[in-house]
Parts: C-alpha cells; sequence; structure tokens
C-alpha cells in the first residue's frame, strides 16, 4: 500500500493536498483549516480550529466565514486578498504573520491564504506560534 507524506502548512501544492484530505485528514493535521466557498460559506473546518477556535464544527458549518467564523479577517490583509484573487482570476498562495483577538487574549498565529479558480474552495490555514 502507499502511504502518503503528511501534510505540512509551509508545503508546496497545499491547495490540492487539502482537497485531497477527507475530513478524518484534516482533523489529525497540525494546524487550524477553514475552507469556505465563493460566498464565503464555510464547507470544512478541522478539529483542532475548532478546539481552539472555541466553536464548534456544526456551529461553524454554512454560516460567512468573515461574519461569524472570524469578524477579525475582514479587512484588507485577509478578505481583501481573497477579493483580489477572486476579482482578478488569479492563485492566491499567501502567508502572513498576525494577531488574532477576537473572544481571546492575543494569539500571534501564522496564517496562509489559499485560494485558485481551479479550485471550488478557498482556505485559511491558521498556525499558532509559541
Amino acid at each position: 500500500m502507499l502511504e502518503l507524506m503528511p501534510v505540512v502548512f509551509q508545503q508546496t501544492g497545499m491547495h490540492a493536498a487539502l482537497e485531497a484530505q477527507d475530513d478524518d485528514e484534516l482533523d489529525g493535521l497540525d494546524f487550524g483549516v477553514i475552507g469556505f466557498d465563493a460566498d464565503g460559506l464555510v464547507r470544512r473546518y478541522n478539529a483542532l480550529e475548532s478546539r481552539l477556535g472555541g466553536f464548534s464544527r456544526e456551529r461553524i458549518l454554512n454560516t460567512h466565514v468573515f461574519d461569524a467564523v472570524a469578524p477579525c479577517f475582514n479587512n484588507y490583509l485577509v478578505a481583501g486578498r481573497f477579493d483580489s484573487a477572486q476579482e482578478e482570476s488569479t492563485v492566491l498562495d499567501d502567508t502572513i504573520d498576525y494577531v488574532l483577538t477576537l473572544k481571546m487574549r492575543p494569539v500571534r498565529v501564522r496564517l496562509r491564504l489559499l485560494a485558485s479558480p481551479n479550485h471550488a474552495l478557498r482556505y485559511v490555514l491558521v498556525q499558532r506560534l509559541a
């Protein structure tokens, strides 16, 4: 049987790797995963992000990513990059340092923003920093 390599935060081809993962595999990742469609509705939300973000998967699925899940991402640094990629039909694969502040003490994270005209879902990956 062919053994797959683990998915890591900074790997190349991440968008395709995430699309190939089922929900149980996403739950095994050591970073948060929020996958949403062109309308901004969350379609994928892994266990780590649920636990650390404080929202159950059931509560988050089918809600708007920048309104209900992460309003602190509703700015030019995050939402604006997704909007630009969609308007220009370009690939987005940016990694930025960020601070989460909603409902918690400030938490330093690294965000990886993924969007592509070739994929139905867009992703925000959240890697918590020490």
